[in-house]
């Protein structure tokens, strides 16, 4: 569409004058900006200078919309069971208008491709945004703010926003879970209230108007040319693998003594409860055992409960160590059985320890 002004004869002086913002940005002249050029006709009647003429021509400067999201460089290591798990992405507005971005985490199907290689296996859940407030690239508890849209990014300006999500008790050791994050681009220009969606003008240019040209390229899940933006993130889980096995072994009975003794009433049994963790996995915290105790059999208190002992791979090692303060041995009440607990030392990857202690048959 042609946008004219009526003009005396030939131009032979031009003005441009910028009503609004004069900066320079990379992402060009700003949307709404009225770009205005005046040209001067000077002429003679009879050898006298006559007034001039002018004419002028206005054109507003429409929005040109681009942006970017990236998720961040390397993964999010989390446990199971961990609750508002971070990872980041930055939204870069490289339009010429201030924008708002309406936000939306997704879970990647299983078994698609994850943002730091693997395989999606997981989801997580209860996802929440959270600005970087304070503009340090760690999300800070308490310091950061939750949003549910990101509010009025300027032009040529990044912006870091946290997605925190719950990590199911579920997921195991290695396991990954892909996210990806779309922002859509909206209307700017009311702080703290969220813009309609933008759509693309498609149709013929209207002068005096802001019309909107989408710009924006393919990103992980949309098209170009769409007004929006995704890019993927993904949580690794980093955990113990255990093995739990529990021995027993005769020590004695009343009949044979030490030799070949046999599980007969009288006779004492040794427990022998091993924990293993897997080559490569995380070291557990807070490890602790609890054994209620069948009614056929009486705890044998005289040799007590032996914590951190070693395991040779068949068998129980004779070794450990009497702790009375990390152990603890509760007699039978109503419905409750008798039970032997114990805490024992964290166990890093690839280690074992074992909880001992011996009983009667009845």
């Amino acid at each position: 569409m042609k946008h004219a002004s009526k003009l005396l004869g030939v131009s032979t002086s031009l003005v441009l004058a910028m009503l609004g913002s004069t900066t320079a940005h990379a992402t060009g002249t700003l949307a709404g900006t009225t770009i205005t050029n005046t040209a001067t006709v000077n002429y003679s009647v009879s050898g006298i200078a006559q007034n001039a003429a002018t004419a002028s021509n206005s054109v507003v400067v429409d929005r040109k919309v681009i942006f970017t999201v990236a998720g961040a460089a390397a993964t999010t290591t989390v446990s199971p069971g961990q609750t508002s798990a971070v990872t980041a992405y930055t939204i870069q507005n490289s339009s010429n208008d201030t924008l708002d971005f309406a936000l939306g985490a997704v879970n990647q199907s299983t078994g698609a491709t994850a943002a730091h290689g693997g395989t999606s296996a997981y989801s997580v859940t209860s996802f929440s945004y959270y600005i970087d407030t304070n503009g340090n690239g760690q999300y800070d508890a308490g310091t950061d703010q939750q949003i549910t849209y990101l509010d009025e990014l300027a032009p040529d300006t990044t912006k870091t926003v946290f997605v925190l999500a719950n990590v199911p008790l579920s997921a195991t050791n290695a396991q990954v879970s892909g996210v990806v994050l779309t922002a859509t681009a909206e209307q700017g220009g009311g702080s703290g209230s969220q813009g309609t969606v933008l759509t693309n003008s498609t149709g013929a240019w209207t002068p005096g108007t802001v019309q909107t040209v989408f710009a924006d390229l393919t990103g992980a899940t949309d098209s170009q040319y769409d007004g929006k933006y995704s890019a993927k993130g993904d949580y690794t889980v980093y955990a113990p693998v255990l093995t739990v096995t529990k021995l027993s072994s005769v020590v004695s009975d009343p009949i044979n003594g030490t030799t070949n003794p046999k599980a007969i009433p009288g006779a004492v049994v040794e427990y022998c409860i091993v924990v293993q963790n897997a080559s490569g996995a995380a070291s557990t915290t807070a490890l602790s055992i609890s054994d209620p105790l069948p009614t056929q059999v009486t705890y044998l208190s005289s040799f007590g409960i032996l914590l951190n002992g070693t395991y040779s791979g068949t068998a129980c090692n004779s070794d450990g160590t009497a702790n009375l303060s990390n152990s603890s041995y509760t007699a039978a009440s109503g419905s409750n059985p008798a039970s032997v607990a114990g805490t024992l030392n964290n166990v890093a990857a690839g280690g074992a320890t074992t909880m001992r202690f011996r009983a009667t048959i009845n």
